[in-house]
Parts: structure tokens; C-alpha cells; sequence
């Protein structure tokens, strides 16, 4: 099994008639049409149907409305690399022993392409890379259009050079306009908007979309730079910000906000925002959320029409890699336990057959890891050993409790200090840093915005004691030596890969 690498030409041939691929005997045994909608670094919060102050995501919404909003959705290891890796295997960090940032990791798992590929779906993945090191068996898409925004010499970058030779492609606009991968520097598109990245990811899935045959379902991964850095919408979005009442950013009682230079540190994920710097970074990054809720809505509804004119089911999933801090509580990027990079957004939709329930809103704790047993069970595909849940039941309203309680963490990054592991029940959550033993607790119901930390709270020992036991016992296994049973152990090497993995 090859991943092959095609243009937009390439597509007809590979899905024409007779390629192999099972067909449904009637439109009631047919698995659904899948369509991912994974943008990059989109904070949980940032949905206008969540009254969030600033954003306006009215296509997203209207798929909330159609389906179920998973609250409490969070990225178990929250940057690219890892948290990508758990949505393809449905791996918890704690069994794949990926845990933290680190590229060239063979995926040994199955990935969900590669079981819907084997069940006779179609597979296309378009636009930003899953970020894996890529054996020979591929990760199971028969079709990838590159766009990945940060890659010199993919389809997007070639696409532009063609349409804007004076740019010198992607990565050199970048730079001419002063911003970066990774910090917050903001500034409007300056070409026309068909060329921005976006809109070039979201129409070449359209065509994806348009031109595959229906014989056969199609599982297509719509995958956005956005609102990752650069942060460029389209000048339209951006100036609109730039007029709005922002939100301030969460200022947590337990931050050291002297320690914190207004500069930050090159590289690293401290700073302290504020100001027309502020400003311009919200507007960027708000800018670029609703330049995507824009473009998802043709693709959605030739994704839906497609379906329909088969008359096969359709579900469409929206969710993310990891959040972004954008100056709360003093932190840029991601890697944090803290809401803004760790929550998700986590949005399932699905056509009328499928016996979804609309409107609801669910506070269980649910990760990535959970998006590949729903869809095989969707799809009527065997699911391998897993830790995610297949989320199912609670989508038709035959069971709201997932799990008790949920896992997340990452090794250190930018910093000795910045290591953490973190559980948390929806309501509730604990926060324990390896490196100096420190830990934090926090009422999300009460305290959205992380804003008190309980853990010194007379009121809340008990409720500590009991996080940290499950947090001992947890870790307990692990081979860093966190825990003997009955205690944590604080200052133990903590690796992005744990011995053996990838080897």
C-alpha cells in the first residue's frame, strides 16, 4: 500500500470506475461518506456558538446545531506531531510512547485511512501534511495534495509560484511581510484571496469532493494551516478585527507576571501580550478562523449534495491538533495544559440515517484518539486495539459518560519547566509538572478561564489528595519513573519519545 502524490488532473483516472474498491449493494448497507475538517492550532473556545466575544463561526455552528459539541475535547499531547499521531492510531501518548515534540517517528499502528482504504473507502487527504514520517506503506491516503504553507516546492507553494512568480513562493512571503511560523506578529494577505492558503485547501477538496466517482465512499481530510502562524487572513477579516472589542487575555492568579518580559524570548512561549501587539495578534488569529468557517461552506455543502445524490449517509467531523494560548496567562503557541492549548474544538455531524441526535452538547472528557473507533464503527470497519472510545452511542443518545477521567501531557519543549501531565474529569482539573513537582488544581465549571488555582485552597485539599492519587496510580507504570505507587517523583528525565519507541 503507496501513498501516491497527485495533482488535480491525476484525480479522475485513480477513481474512475473499477478501481477495485467494494461497492454497497443498496443505499441502506452503505458506511457513510466521511469528511474531516482539521484546521491547525484552533483554540476549543473560539466558536461564536459559545458565545465566544469576538469570533463569528456561523457554518461551524450550524454543524454544532446539526450534531454533537464535544465541550471537553482536548489533544493529549498538544503540538502537531504527537497529537496527529494519536488521531491516525487512536493511541493514547501513554501507550504509543509519543509523548512529546519530535519528528521522524515511524507510525507503526494502523491509521484510520488505512482501515477505511482496506474497507473499500476512497482516501484523500488535501492541504497540510499529518506531520508523520512516512514508510513505505504510507499513512494509508491513496490521494495527498500538498499545502501545507511552511513546505517549499508542494502543490499549494508550486500553485502560488505559478499564479505570483514575484513572490518566490510561500515561505518568501512570509518573511516580506515581517511575520513567522510560531510567534504573533499579524499583518493582511496581500495577494487576491483565491491564493491564500485557505481558500486553495478548501477548493481543492471541493474539487476532490466533485470529482470522485460515488461508487464507493469517500474519507477525505480537509487539513488547514489556519490559524496556525503566519497569522495573514484576508485584509477584509483582518481590518474587521482590528475595529471589534477584543477579549482581554485570562490572567491567572498564580502567574508571576513580573517574570515576564514584554519582548518573550525567541523562540520560546512566554510573553506578555498586550496593546496594538495584542490587538493585531487577536485580529490575525480571529481573522483566520473566520476566513475558514467561510470556506468550509461549499465545500460542506458539495460534500453533502455528494452524499445525498448517492444516497449514502454523510458524517463530518471539525476538530483540531492543539488550541493556542494567544497571551493567556502569559504564554504564546501551544504545549500547555491550559485551556487555550489544550481544549479543542471537536464538532460531529451526520445525515438524518444515521440516527444522530442535533443540538447536543457534551462535557465528557473526549480526545482525538476517540475519532478513529467512531468512524470504523460508522463504517462497518474492524477496529484494532485502541485506546479512544467510539463516541457513537453518545452521538445517538444512547449514553452520555465516555470515560471518568482523561490523561494529557507533553515533555518538555521550550523549557526544563514547561513539562506537564494533567487529568481531568470535564469539571475538574489536576496539573502536576514534573520537573519541580509543583501542581495546580482547577474548577473549569466555575472557573473557565483558569484564572484561580485551587491547589493551595484549605476548601479543596481533599479534593487535591484524590487528583493526586489517581495521578500516582496512573503514572505508576511508566518507565520515566514518575511514580512508585504512593508518591510522584519529581526531577526524572522526561523524553519526547519514551526507549524503544520508533526503533
Amino acid at each position: 500500500m503507496t501513498t501516491t502524490r497527485l495533482c488535480l488532473a491525476c484525480l479522475a483516472p485513480l477513481f474512475a470506475y473499477g478501481s477495485g474498491f467494494a461497492r454497497a449493494d443498496t443505499p441502506a448497507a452503505q458506511p457513510p461518506d466521511i469528511l474531516i475538517l482539521m484546521p491547525d492550532q484552533w483554540r476549543g473556545d473560539c466558536l461564536s456558538i459559545l458565545e465566544h466575544p469576538a469570533v463569528r463561526t456561523p457554518e461551524t455552528d450550524r454543524l454544532a446545531e446539526q450534531g454533537t459539541l464535544f465541550r471537553r475535547a482536548y489533544a493529549t499531547v498538544p503540538s502537531c506531531i504527537p497529537a496527529r499521531y494519536a488521531m491516525l492510531t487512536g493511541l493514547f501518548p501513554q501507550s504509543s510512547g509519543v509523548v512529546g515534540y519530535r519528528g521522524g517517528i515511524p507510525v507503526t499502528a494502523p491509521t484510520k485511512p488505512q482501515i477505511l482504504r482496506e474497507a473499500g473507502y476512497r482516501t484523500a487527504l488535501v492541504g497540510r501534511n499529518m506531520h508523520q514520517s512516512v514508510g513505505a506503506e504510507g499513512l494509508g491516503y491513496q490521494v495527498d495534495i500538498g499545502g501545507s504553507t511552511y513546505v517549499t516546492g508542494d502543490d499549494y507553494d508550486r500553485a502560488l509560484r505559478a499564479a505570483a512568480p514575484d513572490t518566490g513562493g510561500i515561505k518568501a512571503l512570509v518573511a516580506s511581510l515581517g511575520l513567522s511560523y510560531n510567534h504573533w506578529q499579524a499583518a493582511p494577505w496581500p495577494l487576491a484571496e483565491e491564493l491564500h492558503p485557505t481558500t486553495w485547501v478548501a477548493r481543492q477538496a471541493r474539487r476532490v469532493v466533485e470529482e470522485t466517482p460515488a461508487e464507493a465512499p469517500l474519507f477525505l481530510t480537509a487539513s488547514f494551516y489556519a490559524p496556525h502562524p503566519p497569522l495573514f487572513p484576508p485584509k477584509q477579516y483582518y481590518d474587521a478585527y482590528l475595529e471589534q472589542d477584543l477579549p482581554e487575555p485570562a490572567r491567572g492568579d498564580w502567574v508571576d507576571w513580573d517574570a515576564i518580559t514584554p519582548r518573550g524570548t525567541h523562540g520560546g512561549s512566554r510573553v506578555l501580550l498586550e496593546g496594538e501587539r495584542l490587538r493585531a495578534a487577536q485580529a490575525g488569529y480571529f481573522g483566520l478562523i473566520e476566513h475558514l468557517d467561510a470556506e468550509f461552506a461549499p465545500l460542506v455543502a458539495a460534500f453533502q449534495a455528494r452524499s445525498e445524490k448517492a444516497g449514502r449517509p454523510w458524517v463530518i467531523i471539525v476538530t483540531s491538533d492543539h488550541g493556542e494560548m494567544l497571551g493567556d496567562h502569559g504564554y504564546f503557541r501551544k504545549c500547555e495544559p491550559y485551556e487555550g492549548s489544550a481544549n479543542i474544538p471537536m464538532i460531529i455531524a451526520g445525515s438524518e440515517e444515521l440516527g444522530f441526535r442535533a443540538g447536543q452538547r457534551s462535557s465528557q472528557p473526549v480526545a482525538l484518539e476517540d475519532i478513529l473507533p467512531t468512524l470504523t464503527e460508522l463504517a462497518g470497519a474492524e477496529t484494532p486495539e485502541v485506546d479512544g472510545v467510539s463516541l457513537v452511542p453518545v452521538l445517538r443518545g444512547e449514553r452520555q459518560e465516555v470515560r471518568p477521567w482523561l490523561h494529557f501531557e507533553h515533555s518538555p519543549i521550550y523549557s526544563q519547566p514547561q513539562g506537564f501531565h494533567a487529568l481531568t474529569d470535564g469539571r475538574m482539573k489536576y496539573i502536576w509538572r514534573p520537573a519541580d513537582g509543583s501542581d495546580q488544581l482547577f474548577d473549569l465549571d466555575a472557573d473557565p478561564l483558569e484564572e484561580r488555582d485551587l491547589a493551595a485552597d484549605a476548601d479543596h485539599r481533599e479534593e487535591l489528595q484524590r487528583w493526586r492519587g489517581l495521578m500516582i496510580e496512573r503514572l505508576a507504570p511508566r518507565p520515566e519513573g514518575f511514580s512508585d505507587g504512593e508518591r510522584l517523583i519529581p526531577s526524572r528525565r522526561y523524553q519526547p519519545v519514551q526507549p524503544g519507541v520508533g526503533r
